[in-house]
């Protein structure tokens, strides 16, 4: 039933489905997706956001029967299809292009460096089982499904069935687009029968729901007994609190009103990360009900689908009556402040699922139970009054693990206080002032870059949090061998490797002819003591060390020595070729070490090696194809020591491929 006027809206089941069917299908199917590399998926997940946003308003047709408002499905709809493209730009930015991803450093495990070690990460085999709640069938699902496509892994998604008819027209359009594999995303609505039954070792399940139900999944036979990954982001007793130095006439208290007011009306707060508890200091508690209850009497409330309605309807009357009962157990240990009946703009008391917000005040915080263990899942927030910081801090541990948590302060030793005595029982926390008013997303906004989820009550699970969510999709394995064989498994240089030395100056070479492994020799250099005085005359650089005879005598080094920038100088007059040719720029400079002095009279030689490449995608206005090529530098003295070591990156043309638009044009490439 549609949430506003109670009328029928669609008819689901999963009567007849091959559960153990659709896994085995899944896990056949991807490995189309597994032989895709990272930069593959991540352009076809770009271009599946770009597919979507052009298809967003019959989404949003659809969300007003749920009870969202436009902005409410704003952050369902625009926000889910925006995680497809930041998990594109990231898996574009930071991984190799590639089927595996090389992670963490390189350990030498011989003396003599002929024995090395490197942890990969490479996809499961399985399928990522993704059973989602209510609340936001669209990001709910995107958020879940981007970086497990980026990992390699197909998905199969169960939503919640109150609002699947939305989640259904989007995997509808999906499948319809043709831009990933067939078989990557499969769609499951009505009971999951014996779904779970059939999880393999090779699959993972991410739920996000209830802690109750989060609590039965987890100890499911199946995902015990084969030892299945499972994530779960559970509902939370969010809190926030108002600092102590804050005064009813600064900014920041009434920053701090409207955003309880705000968390608690988006999405008619069915939201897992709303503020559900809200610390108060003592002396503050009447003036913050009087500025909720202004803040809370502009809330208009109706049919979602009319501009001039802020708050829709509860996801169904079944939830409304949930919430209503939750409602009078916690009015057992906390008292109403705020509440009432607003007149209804469009959409039906009696079949619709309307509930207006309502505040409540336990004057007993530190020893009552039900505000810090019941969750009304929607617009109900209590507030609770508190006299110390160490009060504040116990108050939100009494909820046992939140997702978000926020405060509101402007004084820097108050929020540090709050932010480290809160750390340990929090997933986020947002530290809101007027200094960052104007940008910050809200107390309830989970964010691609940063971790959703959070220990205890919240689930204990991750997801999000950048390319963290993509580690949880895949499988690490450490691999030994010498240092020529694991170059050859990585495609990546590794010290100590044979190199590939060619007539042919590498600087001359395109991206394509460039390959991983082709080293340069160059000619020897004798630092001399006019090197060293030119360049500190030239850069200003007079350091002791480097031009005072006397105090370099008595320091670390017992002599002058050259500068290290001089050095990194030196050796780029040793490597580069000058002449125009494919090299375009000098793209960076990274991992810099200097390692022993170079003194006057030193004679220093460079070792330039590939390390890795990385092709670079058009940008529009963009006509010249480049790719970065990543070299190793290493300076060593006469006696073959090595005295700096660095990486460059350089930004290299290459040819023209099938993922580039035509010359002239940009656009997005599957």
């Amino acid at each position: 039933m549609d949430a506003v006027y109670g009328r029928p809206v669609a008819v689901i089941s999963s009567e007849g489905v091959d559960f153990g069917g659709a896994l085995a299908y899944g896990r056949r199917a991807g490995g189309a997706l597994r032989r895709m590399t990272f930069h593959e998926r991540a352009r076809a997940l770009k271009a599946l956001g770009a597919f979507l946003m052009e298809r967003k308003e019959a989404y949003y047709a659809l969300s007003a029967l749920t009870g969202a408002t436009r902005r409410d499905s704003w952050v369902d709809i625009e926000g889910g299809i925006g995680t497809l493209f930041s998990y594109a730009s990231a898996a574009r930015r930071e991984l190799p292009d590639e089927r595996f991803w090389p992670d963490g450093r390189l350990e030498r495990l011989g003396r003599e460096g002929t024995f090395v070690g490197r942890h990969l990460l490479v996809p499961r085999e399985g399928v990522a089982v993704q059973i989602n709640a209510f609340n936001f069938p669209v990001w709910g699902m995107l958020e879940k499904f981007a970086p497990a496509f980026i990992g390699g892994m197909p998905s199969l998604v169960k939503p919640a069935p109150q609002t699947a008819y939305l989640t259904e027209r989007v995997v509808r359009d999906i499948v319809a687009s043709g831009l990933i594999p067939e078989g990557t995303l499969q769609l499951v609505t009505g009971e999951p029968g014996s779904l779970l039954d059939h999880v393999e070792e090779q699959d993972v399940v991410a739920f996000t729901g209830s802690a109750a139900t989060a609590a039965k999944l987890r100890v499911h036979p199946a995902i015990v007994g084969r030892s299945v990954p499972f994530n779960a982001e559970a509902d939370s007793l969010n809190a926030s609190v108002l600092g102590l130095s804050v005064k009813p006439e600064d900014p920041e208290f009434a920053l701090f009103v409207r955003e309880v007011a705000r968390e608690m009306t988006g999405k008619a707060g069915q939201k897992c990360t709303a503020i559900r508890r809200a610390m108060v200091p003592t002396s503050l508690v009447e003036a913050v009900t009087e500025g909720l209850r202004r803040e809370l009497a502009k809330v208009t409330l109706g049919d979602p689908a009319r501009d001039d309605v802020r708050m829709g309807a509860l996801v169904s009357v079944e939830q409304r009556e949930r919430v209503r009962e939750t409602l009078e157990k916690l009015q057992q240990e906390a008292r109403v402040v705020i509440s009432g009946e607003a007149t209804l703009l469009g959409g039906d008391r009696e079949k619709g699922a309307f509930l207006d917000p309502t505040v409540l005040l336990c004057e007993t915080p530190l020893t009552a139970r039900g505000p810090h263990e019941l969750e009304a899942f929607g617009p109900v927030a209590t507030l609770l009054p508190y006299d110390s910081l160490e009060d504040a801090i116990h108050l939100t541990k009494l909820g046992r693990g939140s997702l978000a948590g926020s405060i509101v302060s402007r004084d820097r030793a108050e929020a540090t206080e709050l932010v480290l005595g809160m750390a340990s029982s929090h997933g986020r926390l947002l530290v809101l002032n007027r200094d960052n008013a104007k940008e910050n997303t809200g107390h309830g906004s989970p964010l691609p870059q940063l971790n959703h989820g959070g220990p205890g009550r919240a689930g204990g699970g991750s997801e999000l949090g950048g390319l963290s969510a993509v580690r949880h999709h895949m499988n690490r394995v450490a691999v030994q061998a010498d240092p020529t064989t694991l170059t050859a498994i990585t495609r990546e240089f590794v010290p100590g490797a044979d190199v590939q030395e060619d007539v042919v100056h590498p600087f001359r070479k395109s991206f394509d002819e460039i390959q991983v492994g082709d080293s340069l020799l160059t000619h020897r250099r004798t630092v001399t003591e006019a090197d060293i005085v030119n360049f500190a005359g030239l850069t200003g650089d007079h350091f002791y060390a480097h031009v005072d005879e006397i105090g370099a005598r008595e320091g670390i080094f017992g002599k002058r020595v050259a500068h290290g920038y001089f050095l990194i100088s030196a050796a780029a007059g040793q490597f580069v070729s000058p002449a125009p040719g494919p090299v375009l720029a000098n793209y960076g400079l990274e991992n810099l070490r200097f390692i022993e002095p170079v003194g006057i009279g030193d004679t220093i030689r460079t070792r330039l090696t590939c390390k890795r490449k990385i092709r670079k995608d058009l940008r529009p206005g963009e006509t010249r194809p480049t790719g970065v090529v990543e070299w190793r530098s290493e300076i060593t003295n006469q006696d073959g020591v090595l005295v700096a070591t660095y990486d460059i990156l350089t930004l290299v043309e290459r040819a023209r491929d099938g993922f580039d638009p035509p010359a002239g044009e940009s656009g997005v490439q599957a």
